[in-house]
């Protein structure tokens, strides 16, 4: 299920930069959580509930993740992968938002996804030994 050795070199760099990004994202989901308490309690919005929930749970099924994938697990790359993806997608499709905004959200999703999909984090978290 998970590989037996930690990656080391340059796949590990790159695998800690793309957790430092992750846990970036993380954190904004976090902030954005705690802003939509502050409007749940404000205004008694019941939808508002579910938005704090799925935020919470986003962002630390992101972290573990994350920490995983930096520490060998192979499992754990996909759903950084598919939620960065999704992330490019929802940067594109941002109508009222400021250009800067949308740029961070892209960049920050093609630089993840470049760290993540590079041959040597795909060669250390291969079930196969080195040759």
């Amino acid at each position: 299920m998970s590989s037996t050795r930690r990656p080391r070199g340059i796949s590990r760099a790159l695998l800690l930069v793309a957790g430092a990004i992750v846990l970036l994202e993380v954190a904004t989901a976090l902030a954005l959580a705690a802003l939509s308490v502050v409007d749940v309690v404000r205004e008694r919005n019941g939808a508002g509930i579910g938005v704090v929930l799925i935020l919470v749970a986003y962002g630390l099924l992101q972290a573990w993740a994350a920490w995983r994938v930096t520490e060998g697990d192979r499992w754990a790359r996909s759903p950084l992968v598919v939620t960065q993806l999704i992330q490019l997608l929802i940067s594109f499709n941002l109508a009222d938002v400021p250009g800067s905004i949308t740029a961070l959200l892209a960049g920050s999703a093609i630089v993840t996804l470049g760290c993540l999909l590079a041959p040597p984090v795909t060669r250390a978290l291969s079930a196969e030994p080195p040759v």
